[in-house]
């Protein structure tokens, strides 16, 4: 059997990119002729089933890192762009999806009017980011235990619902759908992850990626980990069982929320 790119070795083992996956696979399905713009595609490991689900895509990220990365698992279609300004026509989209990204950039507002700007009238738009609140608990733990906003590349924690589809509208966006993932043990053995990461694990970056440092991030920093995966991989039955305790707790919201939203005709996010 083939060995798998590093990418989906490794989402193999993230309780939070899975249910991520599953929500791809819920929420998009494009026609063969539509196009759809994956905004800020990190290493391309969601961009890979993004592409399933249909369409044409181009994946564009802040950084060139990232870009030459993600080419060795999507091949083709890969675009640097700059902040906020979108390098594409305007209307030159029928979808967008922003997975992770709005989170870290500093002109949330003009990145938003960017993506009306290049989706056509009535396209669509599926978005992502930490869900904030005075109630999540492990947002105010994170920085204790050495995860900085900064190693995540986040400027800021998240969004509420209420404060995203206000921003959306100021945008020309009409809210149409919202649900959120990752509840309380999901998160708490992320964070035990990425903190074992940050603090044990990882060598210092050269460079800040966009996406920050709490996951490798290269395939060289990948096999530099193998070990510690191999030993990860042994025990992550145990992890993936103790997220399950996540379904007592149907009545919490999750620390990710998704929203799905449309462009209202007759603006173009100008």
């Amino acid at each position: 059997m083939a060995e798998l790119p590093w990418q989906l070795d490794l989402v193999k083992y993230s309780l939070k990119k899975k249910e991520k996956v599953d929500l791809i696979r819920r929420h998009i399905r494009l026609r063969p002729r539509e196009r759809a713009l994956d905004l800020g595609c990190a290493q391309g490991i969601l961009s890979h089933f993004l592409r399933r689900r249909g369409g044409w895509w181009v994946s564009t990220d802040l950084d060139f890192g990232n870009l030459r990365t993600s080419r060795e698992l999507l091949g083709d279609n890969l675009v640097q762009m700059g902040i906020p300004a979108l390098p594409f026509k305007t209307g030159a989209f029928d979808h967008v999806v922003c997975l992770d990204y709005l989170e870290h950039v500093d002109d949330d507002d003009g990145t938003l009017a960017e993506i009306r700007r290049v989706l056509k009238p009535g396209g669509r738009l599926l978005l992502i980011t930490p869900h904030a609140g005075p109630f999540f608990m492990l947002q105010k733990i994170r920085p204790m235990v050495g995860l900085k906003l900064e190693f995540y590349g986040h400027k800021r924690e998240g969004y509420s619902r209420l404060e995203l589809e206000a921003k959306l509208g100021r945008a020309g966006f009409r809210l149409t759908g919202s649900t959120t993932y990752a509840r309380f043990f999901t998160e708490l053995l992320e964070l035990v992850l990425n903190a074992l990461y940050v603090n044990v694990l990882s060598a210092k970056p050269q460079s800040r990626l966009r996406d920050g440092h709490i996951r490798p991030s290269t395939p060289d920093e990948f096999a530099g980990q193998k070990t510690a995966f191999r030993l990860y991989k042994l025990v992550y039955p145990v992890f993936r069982l103790a997220s399950r305790l996540d379904t007592l707790l149907f009545f919490q919201r999750g620390y990710a929320l998704m929203v799905r939203a449309v462009g209202e005709e007759g603006r173009d996010g100008r």
